[in-house]
């Protein structure tokens, strides 16, 4: 992580990737004397609520990342950077998504656990997304031209307030992932419990064996011996209430439901 000191001082000239955390509520105007060269900037763990039109002069910009800060509109300046692909704004407070703040090259857009409720007609003319990642808000419809997305790879809009499934989405030649867990369209009433549940204090946890957008999974033994279980396991500690791909309650169901299958994790147990 840099400062903002050795930015003022003249130490960080030329770089092409910045990263300032520093409590900020106002964007560093400093950032735009390294126009030639900057192609990532991370303005994320900030106190940020706006940025200025001068934005634009940073023309090799690429990469522009500002999560957890409390804009409450996603700026239109970002839609005049002329090279910006990939925007993630997440965890603020994103309620308004102007038409004119989306890049013409835009190919990820990261707008994760924020409070959208309408999405801008221009997302569906920007034909080079191939990232959509939209969960966590209060969205009741997308934009019916998203059809025109022929790039478009990967779609989370889980955990919002959709009442039908997207049906636009489905025709697309290069969708591979689409999670939609946690709207109302997807919703069912009945739980599946088809395997034993067992407290956390019966679990001892070891080495951490990786992690994804939901979770993180850890080697495990029980602390005393389960005759009926697997002893050796491996558990999976949701990061938080919402992920990515939605509720953790919505991930177990479809694990549980899922059944047994040699390409599949076994689930043995639901920890309480």
């Amino acid at each position: 992580m840099q400062t903002l000191c050795a930015l003022r001082s003249g130490h960080l000239a030329g770089i092409s990737e910045l990263a300032l955390s520093e409590d900020l509520t106002d964007f560093p105007m400093e950032i735009l004397s390294l126009a030639d060269s900057l192609e990532v900037l991370d303005l994320s763990n900030n106190r940020l609520t706006s940025l200025p039109d001068e934005i634009k002069q940073l023309t090799k910009l690429r990469i522009l990342f500002a999560s957890n800060n409390p804009f409450e509109t996603l700026p239109e300046s970002l839609g005049k950077c002329p090279n910006l692909e990939i925007v993630g704004f997440k965890a603020n407070k994103i309620k308004h998504v102007p038409e004119a703040s989306l890049p013409q090259k835009l190919r990820w857009l990261i707008l994760t656990d924020n409070k959208i409720t309408r999405l801008p007609q221009s997302l569906g003319e920007r034909c080079l997304l191939q990232k959509l990642m939209l969960a966590g808000n209060q969205l009741a419809e997308l934009p019916s031209n998203l059809s025109q997305l022929t790039s478009l790879e990967l779609v989370r809009i889980s955990a919002n307030k959709l009442t039908q499934c997207p049906e636009q989405l489905l025709g697309l030649p290069k969708l591979a992932w689409i999670a939609f867990s946690g709207n109302p369209f997807s919703q069912v009433q009945h739980h599946t419990y088809s395997v034993p549940q067992v407290a956390f204090s019966s679990i001892d946890v070891k080495n951490v064996l990786g992690q994804g957008a939901s979770g993180v999974i850890s080697k495990a033994t029980w602390r005393e011996p389960q005759l009926e279980l697997i002893q050796d396991i491996a558990v999976k500690v949701f990061k938080g209430e919402l992920t990515s791909d939605g509720y953790p309650e919505d991930e177990m169901q479809a694990c549980l439901k899922a059944g047994a299958h040699p390409n599949l994790v076994q689930p043995v147990a639901q920890v309480t």
